[in-house]
């Protein structure tokens, strides 16, 4: 089988170099093109690329997958299938070229959480259980037909990157025993059946990422926990006539009963009420400040009562 692999995060490494060690012939990988990134806009390189140059893996960076050199260059590694992880909506012209198919890991149980950012919306709902999906690519995006699935249980506590791990993990298994099925042409396709009611799984952004206190402290708790470590669940706080952005990366139940949005220290731990009861703040970020516990935190801000959110 020869593979033609597409991805750009870190996930997707975990499952390249699981391919890469089960001795397949990857004849190419397609990642992002460089970009700068952060303050001082230093060109930065994909981790898939980053990969691939201590393999000596043949790499492609087109800007646009419907570039005609880009479909000559595919076309003419004759892949038999291309794998996609983390990647762009492909064209037909390309998902069509190899003579298996181009299929695709999605780190949900589909038809559940179809959408950029599954992980991180499974935890914030309070799922008890996720997982990943190899499906074959369609005209729409995660709609195909479904090839192999597994579950994997989520327990009490867990955040979206301690998720992000476990499936990375499941998927790069996932996606080898794919290619074996469709090798030796021992599978049966699923058809996705898609209702209104399905969850769903939006990009995440500086809107959907803020905490509304007036819930109660299990969802608030879910709901840190689904976006930690990124992009992290965020509230504003004011203090002095000026205003700070705080982030929240982990908490714990509490039975102490406060008014949303009040800020208590007690005994050395930091709450914050909610409109049941209030949840214990253990892992936070004060703007311009490093992430830290929240122990830690208070001894530079012993005065943190003082603070309002807004």
């Amino acid at each position: 089988m020869k593979v033609l692999f597409m991805g750009t995060p870190i996930f997707a490494v975990n499952v390249l170099d699981k391919i890469y060690q089960n001795n397949y012939d990857i004849v190419g990988v397609v990642t992002a093109p460089d970009k700068p990134a952060g303050r001082g806009k230093k060109i930065m390189q994909s981790d898939v690329k980053l990969y691939c140059l201590t393999k000596k893996l043949h790499l492609l960076q087109p800007i646009n997958l419907k570039d005609p050199t880009f479909i000559d260059q595919v076309q003419n590694l004759k892949p038999d299938v291309i794998v996609v992880v983390a990647f762009r909506m492909l064209p037909k012209l390309i998902w069509e070229i190899p003579k298996y198919g181009t299929f695709n890991l999605h780190a949900s149980l589909l038809p559940n959480y179809r959408g950029a950012a599954p992980i991180n919306w499974a935890i914030i709902n309070g799922e008890k259980e996720s997982g990943v999906t190899t499906f074959f690519i369609d005209e729409k995006i995660d709609t195909g037909a479904i090839i192999m699935s597994k579950k994997v249980n989520i327990e009490d506590g867990t955040t979206a990157g301690e998720l992000h791990n476990q499936l990375m993990e499941l998927g790069a298994e996932l996606v080898v025993n794919t290619i074996e099925k469709i090798a030796d042409n021992n599978y049966h396709t699923k058809k996705q059946v898609l209702s209104s009611d399905q969850k769903k799984a939006p990009k995440l952004n500086r809107i959907n990422s803020e905490i509304n206190w007036n819930k109660h402290n299990t969802i608030i708790r879910q709901f840190i926990l689904g976006l930690s470590p990124h992009p992290g669940a965020w509230t504003t706080v004011f203090y002095k006539n000026k205003t700070f952005n705080f982030k929240i990366f982990n908490a714990q139940l509490s039975k102490k009963k406060f008014s949303p949005k009040k800020i208590v220290i007690n005994n050395g731990k930091l709450y914050i009420g909610t409109i049941n009861y209030s949840v214990e703040l253990t892992e936070v970020q004060m703007e311009g400040k490093k992430r830290m516990p929240a122990k830690l935190f208070l001894k530079g801000y012993q005065n943190f009562e003082s603070y309002t959110i807004i």
